[in-house]
């Protein structure tokens, strides 16, 4: 009888692993970087070659210890090559610690107070006609739309970027990673 018992759990510890790997396996790769569900925004976003500009931006503005924080948070994530387009010194003069109010106001507004998946998103969208209202945690309205299967966001300004990495699951939310820095009303 041990012994079975002693069977039926290694079997039951197995398929907790193999279901852990599985799932680790479904949540895409960034930046050249794997994703763990089990950790939270900041640690894989400090992973990921394509988000180092974002992290140095979250750590000027002092939003790690929100971000690392329990949320949930849905971000968009903006690529380094989304802050490479915004007009030349725009970066650097943001990373001022004089400017820290105005890094923060532009990274909340990349931020919902909750956990929103694509497909969350996609029936929101469909439910309002077209176009569903966005509120971020920094106070922007983004406005969610589809374009053929991929998720675009208009900012306040008209600005548009498209999630070309949806669902990247986190232990505190989800990451879109998205192509255009999107910017609260001038």
């Amino acid at each position: 009888m041990n012994k079975i018992t002693s069977i039926i759990a290694a079997a039951a510890f197995s398929a907790t692993a193999l279901s852990g790997l599985a799932m680790a396996q479904d949540n895409p790769m960034v930046g050249g970087a794997e994703m763990f569900a089990d950790k939270n925004i900041v640690e894989n976003a400090m992973n990921s070659a394509d988000h180092t500009t974002l992290v140095a931006a979250v750590k000027a503005a002092d939003l790690v210890e929100t971000l690392s924080g329990p949320g949930p948070f849905t971000v968009f994530a903006p690529v380094n090559a989304a802050f490479e387009a915004l007009p030349a010194g725009t970066v650097e003069e943001l990373l001022k610690p004089e400017n820290k109010d105005q890094l923060a106001k532009i990274l909340t507004c990349h931020v919902v107070a909750a956990d929103a998946m694509s497909d969350a998103i996609g029936k929101m969208i469909a439910d309002d006609g077209g176009t569903h209202p966005v509120p971020t945690v920094g106070g922007c309205t983004l406005q969610a739309k589809m374009d053929g299967d991929m998720i675009t966001l208009t900012d306040e300004n008209g600005g548009v970027a498209t999630v070309t990495i949806a669902d990247v699951d986190q232990s505190n939310g989800v990451i879109h990673v998205i192509d255009k820095v999107l910017l609260p009303a001038s």
